[in-house]
């Protein structure tokens, strides 16, 4: 998923950790396969091929990673929204483009979730207008952690952790009964030394952290990030970082990107409401954090 993916578990023998840990990293690679943005082969890019011509036919994965998409999408009020793809094409973060206003003035009609239709007794995709696309980076990773941890279980594995990336999904405990222990990323770190924010443990249940430093650049003194705002095309500005606790990868996934766009205040609400824990560092370096993880989080130092 061009990133570093790392599973661990504990098991009754090493030829057991061997078989399980292979099948999630299979799992893992299936999902990508169908679900990659950029690959001219992939169930995505057949969807986005056929907007406004005709619906597609996906693997059980592809319809239920897009059906949860949509899903949150409503919870988070549209900031999180999978039909993102015709303006994250608009950008390239490694030779620095961004998009003119014109260009953002004709490409931001095309996104909007509710153009998304699912048909599930056929298992197929549709949307309704011609250039629409689904980008489904901001859910992929934390529903393919979720998919391998699901494998891990088949094989009787009661105990692991499946990171990928900033997303990470653990269960049970570790051999000396203690929780995972997880760190959040220093939003501003300048080094190995202060990389870590801050440290909490973590069991059934997954973590993700979105923020403005994975992937951006700096033109004329503004930073230029991934995570893209629904509304208006740009990077979101109102946060640094927002890390998500939520019973499933996909869900702290999709969530810690609307909660990044939405912004501090409306975010928390959100996170309260749907029962999720945050941590939420705005654009001037301020944490604020979810009531139900006072406590529960050892801050290293400041963001």
């Amino acid at each position: 998923m061009n990133t570093i993916v790392t599973i661990t578990v504990v098991a009754s023998s090493e030829r057991t950790a061997e078989d399980a840990i292979e099948d999630a990293f299979l799992t893992i690679g299936d999902i990508e396969k169908r679900a990659d943005f950029y690959s001219p082969e992939s169930e995505i890019t057949s969807i986005n091929k056929s907007a406004g011509v005709s619906d597609v036919k996906v693997s059980p994965d592809i319809l239920s990673l897009i059906g949860k998409a949509l899903s949150v999408s409503e919870k988070t009020e549209g900031a999180f929204d999978i039909t993102i793809g015709p303006v994250t094409l608009l950008y390239d973060f490694h030779t620095k483009q961004k998009p003119e206003y014109d260009a953002l003035r004709k490409t931001l009609p095309l996104v909007n979730y509710r153009n998304v239709v699912i048909n599930k007794n056929d298992s197929t995709v549709y949307l309704r207008k011609p250039g629409m696309m689904i980008d489904p980076g901001g859910i992929s990773k934390g529903y393919a952690a979720d998919r391998a941890t699901d494998v891990l279980k088949h094989h009787g594995i009661s105990s692991g952790i499946v990171a990928i990336a900033g997303d990470i999904r653990a269960f049970g405990l570790k051999p000396d009964g203690r929780p995972w222990k997880i760190g959040i990323r220093n939003s501003r770190a300048t080094g190995t030394e202060d990389d870590i924010m801050a440290t909490m443990e973590l069991t059934d249940a997954a973590v993700s952290t979105s923020g403005d430093y994975e992937r951006f650049f700096i033109s004329d003194g503004i930073r230029y990030h991934h995570v893209l705002s629904p509304m208006t095309g740009r990077p979101a500005g109102m946060c640094r970082s927002v890390t998500v606790i939520a019973p499933e990868g996909y869900l702290a996934d999709s969530f810690s990107t609307g909660i990044f766009i939405l912004g501090p205040e409306k975010g928390l609400r959100i996170l309260e409401t749907s029962g999720y824990g945050g941590v939420i560092v705005d654009n001037q370096g301020k944490v604020r954090i979810t009531p139900g993880l006072r406590g529960k989080i050892e801050f290293q130092r400041n963001p």
